[in-house]
């Protein structure tokens, strides 16, 4: 694979990744603005931005843009984060010019017509809704908010209802214009392409954005706390979370590997203490995702109100296990070789080359490549694990039950009690 990089006089940086042997194009616009970067009357507006960039230009309608991307057998779509919005596509090789021009027309000239504002408006109502009735979701955005209380990073992507019914076609325009800037976005593209000739392309669609100094984001503050919520579901939700490396930290590839030994597959530890020995829930995995300057390690796990008092002690015991023993060799390796693979099946996807591609420079300002990357996931020792897992007990958890109905708040208390006895012990030996 060949990469190559170029930023235009204005910002915008332009990367491409050579992969002659594939018949299709991954390409997108990564934008470094998300939820994050929302005052709270605003929560919400990047996630209803994005919809409505699909519903028409000054020279397309939205069957229009629909059409076209499918006249050539390509799918388009968008998502959006907390530190980033993304707009990409996937085409037959040769049809990347067109699925480019589609992605500059709704970033620039979307028309924000009252008309799709409403009836989108409705959609989005309907998708914050539809999460009332998702016990697991409902269970990470306590939890998010119970790290970051009163931030931005805290507060759901989706936003508040009361915000959705609001947001006017000015708002849209006024948040766009303020936040899309060329220097905080990366155009990234990966297939049998040639550099230079999209370099051109992108001059011609992007080179007018004016270029503006980025505002810096409000710095996270990791607290912890406990939340829950009364509603009742058939089964109860867990979800324990601790404060994590950054991106940019080292420790990020050791967070990564203690999660995965912890609970990234079937062989883990609390897959196989929970299920597989004592038939406590169906499901139990943990994850550790990263922002630019946080984190966040979190198991989730759900089971009868009876057992949670189990599954609870269960959890906290794994976490104590490793922070005072370590992990053994071949935990540590196979939970390296997972992580590895992951890496490297990834990268034979373009689709996914391209984000991480875009997420490394608007991270790091450079591509992080696989040889380094793998080098960072060896590097990592029974004894990093270790005093990770201490350093994460000694801090306090964030915990989220919903579910139970009333005995919600007295299981999320009783976690976070029982978090506390062993983050004692994990103070002690860090001491």
């Amino acid at each position: 694979m060949t990469t190559q990089i170029t930023r235009l006089g204005n910002g915008l940086t332009i990367v491409t990744d050579t992969m002659t042997h594939v018949e299709t194009t991954s390409l997108g616009i990564w934008v470094g603005v998300g939820a994050r970067h929302e005052q709270p009357a605003e929560n919400g507006i990047s996630h209803f931005l994005e919809h409505m960039s699909f519903k028409g230009t000054a020279t397309r309608s939205a069957q229009a843009i629909a059409e076209e991307i499918e006249a050539v057998g390509g799918e388009l779509n968008a998502a959006t984060g907390l530190e980033t919005t993304a707009y990409f596509a996937r085409v037959l090789k040769g049809d990347e010019g067109v699925s480019m021009e589609l992605i500059a027309d709704i970033l620039l000239n979307s028309s924000f017509s009252s008309d799709e504002l409403e009836r989108e408006r409705e959609v989005i109502l309907q998708e914050i809704a539809s999460t009332r009735d998702m016990p697991d979701d409902i269970a990470f955005e306590l939890v998010n908010e119970a790290a970051y209380p009163g931030q931005a990073v805290g507060r759901p992507i989706l936003g508040p209802a009361a915000n959705v019914k609001r947001f006017s076609p000015g708002d849209l325009s006024a948040f766009l214009a303020t936040h899309y800037l060329p220097g905080s976005m990366v155009l990234s593209i990966v297939g049998d392409v040639q550099h230079e000739t999209l370099v051109r392309h992108a001059e011609a669609l992007f080179g007018g954005l004016t270029s503006k100094l980025v505002k810096a984001q409000e710095a996270a503050h990791y607290q912890g706390g406990v939340r829950w919520h009364p509603k009742r579901f058939e089964q109860s939700h867990l979800v324990l979370g601790f404060e994590a490396p950054s991106y940019r930290d080292q420790a990020y590839f050791t967070a990564q590997v203690f999660s995965g030994l912890l609970g990234g597959g079937m062989s883990s530890r609390l897959f196989q203490e929970a299920r597989e020995k004592r038939g406590l829930c169906y499901s139990i995995y943990s994850s550790a995702w990263s922002l630019n300057d946080t984190g966040v390690l979190a198991v989730h796990a759900a089971t009868g109100p009876e057992m949670m008092a189990s599954l609870i002690d269960i959890t906290c015991g794994e976490f104590e296990d490793v922070a005072r023993r370590g992990p053994s060799t071949a935990e540590l390796n196979r939970a390296k070789a997972q992580l590895k693979a992951g890496l490297l099946m990834s990268l034979e996807s373009s689709s996914a080359r391209a984000e991480q591609m875009a997420r490394h420079l608007l991270a790091h300002g450079r591509i992080i490549d696989r040889d380094e990357l793998i080098q960072n996931v060896d590097a990592v020792s029974v004894e990093d694990v270790g005093r990770f897992a201490q350093l994460v007990l000694a801090r306090p958890p964030s915990v989220a039950v919903v579910g139970a109905g009333k005995a919600s708040q007295r299981l999320a208390v009783q976690a976070a009690d029982r978090v506390a006895r062993g983050s004692a012990s994990a103070e002690a030996k860090i001491a």
